[in-house]
């Protein structure tokens, strides 16, 4: 498993946990190396996590001591690599950075699985809206345009020319809306398969952590 997932699992970490900021000045003069692992290894870093800290913490003089900061991590891995962590972070869209030991490592990893199912569900729900909401705000200007040519076509001292000119504008709109109201019904039905879906998939798989 750890060999199919690997290369997703890995980008997401380098997103979800690499963008963080590493230590302060007051962390590195702390000097609480082994709290610091545990802190990191507990939040799903990897080990090259301590190489980050390193070189923020050379700016002030300090040298990590790499012997507690193992021992640390260690004992946080095994409170992060937990099934219901797993099942959590991949409900929250988090990433994994391959970080639990070959023991828990299978059935973090499926928990993991399960929980993304939901976040990938919810995403769809989330992308199906964004279209629905897209094509409502272009329906609503195609008719505020409508409205606004309508205004121009009763004005007076207009040529029969300009008018046509104004009528074939108006017709050009309509068939417009015509199309966006086709392409906003087509986006409403997904929106209702993929809530449909999601709560299948959420109702599911958290029944499986219950």
């Amino acid at each position: 498993m750890r060999a199919v997932l690997s290369a997703l699992l890995l980008t997401g970490a380098a997103v979800a946990l690499g963008s963080c900021a590493t230590m302060s000045e007051e962390q590195c003069l702390a000097g609480d190396w082994v709290g610091q692992g545990f802190s990191d290894g507990a939040a799903g870093y990897a080990m090259s996590r301590l190489g980050e800290h390193a070189e923020a913490c050379a700016k002030h003089g300090v040298i990590p001591d790499d012997t507690a900061y193992r021992a640390g991590w260690s004992d946080g891995v095994l409170r992060y690599c937990t099934v219901a962590n797993g099942f959590r972070v991949g409900a929250e869209g988090g990433g994994y950075a391959g970080v639990c030991p070959a023991g828990v490592e299978r059935d973090f990893l499926i928990a993991y699985e399960d929980g993304r199912a939901i976040h990938l569900a919810e995403q769809a729900v989330n992308e199906a809206r964004s279209r629905v909401d897209s094509n409502g705000y272009r329906l609503e200007e195609l008719d505020d345009k409508i409205d606004a040519k309508q205004r121009e076509l009763r004005a007076e001292g207009l040529t029969e020319e300009e008018r046509d000119t104004i009528r074939n504008r108006i017709r050009e709109l309509r068939r417009e809306r015509e199309d966006t109201e086709r392409e906003w019904r087509r986006a409403q039905r997904e929106l209702d398969d993929a809530e449909e879906r999601a709560r299948d998939v959420r109702w599911r798989m958290e029944s499986r952590y219950r």
